[in-house]
């Protein structure tokens, strides 16, 4: 049997790690243009869903350009800042950044009713990781026409029932502002009242997640507040 020197060991292992990370690094730069493609679909559908449109990797950008009429970027004092695509801005990112300095996309839309709807995101902490999503509102800026949720990593069937149709349709309808106050939206253990209109079923087990949903939208959706009470209708 030939004996290999460590020499010649050492080299044939830098020439396989080489070689390895050039193969990687190809296979990524092929691959990005692919990913990004998905990340963008999967956020126009996201958009879609919190307007009640459903669609499918196939449809969702035809779909988007049909429903989303117009998108900005605001500041906290609801001021619009020029030259920023609200499509690329990521939440998460900018809630790093002091609150006065922060981008917040906003999306209109219109329904097949000839609604005028307002989409806004949303970005938080759930038990395990982070959650994020939409909510649109119907013209008086209050009301919400419909919300979309997910997650990272939620345990099933506790925190990640926030992105279930049973939790996320108990939002339509319901108002964050009480006489011109904002009030958000509580998501109470132990159930709302029926005819309490601020106010939403907790997931059975998966309080802390409801709260961060809570917080999400409270957190969020404040930001918005001058914006809002300016074009209100």
């Amino acid at each position: 049997m030939k004996d290999f020197s460590n020499a010649y060991i050492f080299r044939f292992s830098v020439i396989m790690v080489a070689s390895v990370a050039i193969l990687l690094s190809l296979a990524a730069m092929l691959l990005q243009p692919r990913q990004e493609r998905n990340i963008e679909v999967e956020k126009k559908m996201n958009i879609l869903s919190s307007i009640n449109v459903m669609s499918t990797k196939s449809d969702a950008v035809e779909l988007y350009d049909k429903y989303i009429r117009k998108t900005f970027v605001i500041d906290t004092e609801g001021n619009i800042i020029d030259g920023t695509d609200a499509f690329t801005v990521s939440l998460a990112l900018e809630q790093k950044k002091p609150p006065e300095q922060q981008y917040l996309p906003v999306y209109v839309a219109v329904n097949d009713k000839g609604d005028t709807l307002h989409v806004f995101p949303l970005e938080g902490k759930g038990l395990w990781g982070a959650i994020w999503g939409y909510v649109s509102f119907r013209k008086d800026l209050s009301t919400i026409e419909g919300v979309t949720f997910d997650h990272k990593g939620e345990t099933p069937g506790l925190g990640a029932e926030i992105r279930t149709e049973k939790f996320e349709r108990q939002f339509i309808n319901k108002q964050i502002y009480d006489n011109g106050t904002f009030v958000s939206i509580k998501v109470i253990k132990g159930g709302a009242r029926p005819e309490d209109i601020h106010g939403v079923d907790a997931i059975s087990g998966g309080t802390i997640t409801s709260k961060g949903v809570e917080a999400m939208i409270k957190d969020c959706l404040f930001k918005y507040d001058k914006f809002i009470k300016e074009n209100r209708k």
